[in-house]
């Protein structure tokens, strides 16, 4: 069954799939990805797909979807993820309707048309092309639709957990083994991402003591501690950080604090302050240790002791290396080039992926997709329909070359 890729954007865009982000999924219908999760699993039954759910969270399903090549991966036939996250980023404060997909001048607006739907459309338009071929002419494929990745990776995290040895035993399994190569699907401008930094995130409190503000002398003020804090913090991202580690395409260490709140009234002495802090690693720099280091700076720092506490991590996302991709990355290369829209460069990015997920494992993993960075999560997010285009070839040719190997 052939499809066509951007009437299935238009469609996949209408379905709101918006990540709460830590808020309460009450808050209306746009959040949540169980509705875009039927209508996928929907489209690739009718592919003839094989189809199966893995549960995450009330309302949160991965979807994995099977295209069986000759010889089954059991049998020593390659095994190729086509991964592509299912959540979007929240639409407050967007300039355009967020779920019309309206098309104007070659381009097509909407939330999550550009990160990451156009890339989970040109997926599914090559791999229905894959469909149509004998099955020796095509390796397996497994579509890999994951929830959660905007606001913690939990959908990459547990998909990559059946992979264990007892799981690849369940009679239930939809995998024989581990897969043999990941593409991820992010907007790449059509260039292949092979390196690209972790993340951490946490919250730090400053504790104090309550009291009325007309006598702040009988409080401790959390603010102050914080503001204290702060100062050094500023000081580390300036001065420290960068030292701590560098890749060559990544760039340096980061630390960025992006909110603050403290406080309950302007009458009352803040006796808690609270702080969240993005923390970026390049790989080869570890994610626990780079927290640890941090966490030991402040408190040298600062002096504060048991008045400055941090959580653990609300978010973590390892960093992928450019160690062990590199015969996958220029088999990309050649796809691209061969549909006619080489060279395509080789890259790291400063952001966070669910490919690094499927690199913990000893899969090899890249990220490629149609649309540019700059215009994920921005109040008029769209997407080139002439990427959206080369994308589904180019991952029809790259798939097609796999079943060769």
């Amino acid at each position: 069954m052939a499809i066509d890729v951007v009437r299935l954007l238009r469609d996949l865009v209408a379905i709101p799939s918006v990540n709460p982000m830590g808020r309460s999924a009450a808050h209306g219908p746009p959040f949540g990805e169980e509705r875009l999760t039927r209508f996928l699993e929907q489209l690739c039954r009718s592919l003839g797909l094989h189809v199966q759910r893995q549960s995450i969270g009330p309302g949160q399903d991965n979807l994995i979807a099977r295209l069986d090549g000759d010889p089954r991966p059991a049998g020593g036939g390659p095994l190729l993820i086509f991964d592509a996250h299912q959540d979007t980023v929240p639409v407050e404060g967007m300039t355009v309707e967020p779920f019309a997909a309206a098309i104007r001048e070659g381009r097509l607006y909407g939330r999550g048309a550009c990160d990451t739907k156009g890339g989970m459309a040109a997926m599914l338009a090559a791999v229905a092309r894959l469909a149509e071929l004998p099955p020796r002419a095509r390796p397996t494929v497994a579509l890999a639709f994951t929830v959660n990745e905007e606001h913690g990776f939990s959908g990459a995290s547990a998909l990559v957990g059946q992979w264990q040895p007892e799981q690849l035993a369940r009679p239930d399994s939809p995998w024989s083994r581990r897969p043999d190569a990941a593409v991820v699907a992010e907007p790449t401008g059509l260039a292949v991402v092979v390196a690209h930094k972790g993340v951490l995130r946490w919250r730090c409190h400053a504790h104090g003591r309550a009291a009325h503000s007309s006598q702040p002398q009988w409080g401790d003020n959390a603010i102050y501690k914080m503001g204290r804090a702060l100062g050094v913090l500023e000081r580390y991202q300036r001065e420290v950080v960068g030292a701590l580690a560098d890749h060559p395409l990544c760039g340096p260490a980061t630390i960025s604090v992006g909110t603050i709140h403290g406080g309950v009234s302007v009458n009352t002495v803040p006796d808690r302050c609270t702080i969240e802090i993005d923390r970026r690693c390049p790989p080869g720099e570890n994610p626990e240790s780079a927290r640890t280091h941090l966490v030991d700076y402040l408190a040298r720092a600062t002096g504060l002791g048991a008045d400055l506490t941090h959580d653990r991590p609300e978010l973590e996302g390892p960093p992928l290396s450019d160690a062990d991709n590199g015969p996958l990355a220029a088999r990309l290369v050649a796809a691209v080039s061969e549909a006619g829209h080489g060279p395509a460069p080789t890259i790291g990015v400063p952001y966070g992926t669910d490919a690094a997920f499927y690199g913990q494992t000893g899969v090899p993993a890249v990220v490629f997709g149609p649309g540019r960075l700059e215009q994920a999560h921005t109040v008029d997010e769209w997407i080139e329909l002439d990427q959206l285009h080369a994308a589904a070839e180019i991952y029809y040719r790259f798939a097609r070359s796999l079943a060769s190997l």
